[in-house]
């Protein structure tokens, strides 16, 4: 059925099909929303910074 070069390509193409698929499951459940969250935060830490610089500016 399969020479033994063929059985290694299809072991091959399996391997990186693999590494892929979990690549993506572990991107998308991890480091996508982890990267969005933090820079939802410190987006939201800049702000009240932002507004504090002012009240102070403001006050003096």
């Amino acid at each position: 059925m399969f020479e033994f070069d063929q059985y290694l390509g299809f072991l091959a193409f399996l391997t990186i099909l693999t590494i892929g698929f979990w690549l993506m499951i572990f991107l998308l459940t991890f480091v996508i929303p982890y990267w969005i969250f933090g820079a939802a935060i410190e987006r939201m830490k800049e702000k009240r910074a932002e507004k504090k610089a002012k009240r102070e500016a403001l006050a003096h």
